[in-house]
């Protein structure tokens, strides 16, 4: 096992192997703030225990979030996640960007980068990212796989990776402004409540108006269009006759 620092004060430990981060995480005594990144996972996983396929090359990291009594609601954490990867995927767009292959159109690039409810990145379209925050005792640990090198071939959606858009970055580059942009947004979630991160959130993703289909965990599906988060970040959803509806737990997918 290597140790290192990166972003700050904050400890990134580095393994070259291992099961998931986010059960190594949860096992251990780590401290707030604390980030574990593996070269290649054994048994990444997504939300609802789905298999994340993860070959060296990519970015594969976890962090510890102690909440606090004063906290707003723990699982809107996962607004703070996609939003901190928001922005630090963002800077590899930049125009002045390093990671950049000469002859890219990085305006192009980074207005194509949107979020997905509630937590997937994606890229003209496209899973570049997945997020998946996991309660173990009194943590919270929040786990970011970022398809960096490569990308798998998936049935049920389109995928790509930063490579494929024409950037060139180290998954421990990616990880050093991902803390940082992590802890930025928890502060502001944890002294300024979950208001200015939903607003953040709306600002990052996709049109309101989008087409979606959602996938409801009794197995039932419903189509209609993008209208926006509530105040507690649950999807709100425009069905063909005009109603709303509420989503606070589903698979979502464009159309």
């Amino acid at each position: 096992m290597e140790h290192g620092r990166g972003a700050g004060a904050v400890l990134i430990q580095v393994v070259a192997e291992t099961g998931s981060t986010n059960a190594d995480l949860a096992a251990s005594s780590g401290g707030e703030g604390d980030w574990l990144r593996a070269e290649r996972q054994l048994a990444g996983r997504g939300r609802q225990g789905r298999a994340w396929a993860s070959p060296v090359g990519n970015l594969y990291a976890s962090t510890i979030v102690r909440p606090r009594v004063s906290d707003p609601a723990a699982p809107t954490l996962t607004l703070v996640a996609a939003v901190a990867l928001h922005d630090a995927v963002s800077v590899m767009f930049d125009p002045a960007s390093p990671f950049l292959r000469a002859g890219e159109q990085p305006e192009e690039r980074q207005g194509g980068l949107a979020i997905k409810w509630p937590n997937d990145l994606l890229l003209n379209g496209a899973k570049l990212s997945g997020i998946l925050l996991e309660r173990a005792g009194d943590v919270v640990i929040a786990g970011f796989g970022v398809n960096v090198a490569h990308h798998p071939d998936l049935p049920d959606r389109p995928t790509t990776s930063l490579a494929a858009h024409g950037v060139a970055v180290a998954p421990a580059t990616l990880l050093d402004i991902l803390a940082e942009s992590f802890a930025r947004w928890l502060a502001t979630w944890r002294g300024h409540g979950l208001e200015p991160v939903r607003a953040a959130w709306l600002d990052r993703a996709h049109p309101v108006g989008t087409a979606l289909c959602v996938h409801q965990p009794d197995g039932s599906r419903v189509d209609g269009l993008f209208d926006g988060l509530d105040d507690a970040g649950a999807l709100l959803l425009r069905l063909a006759g005009g109603e709303r509806q509420v989503i606070h737990a589903a698979d979502v997918f464009l159309l």
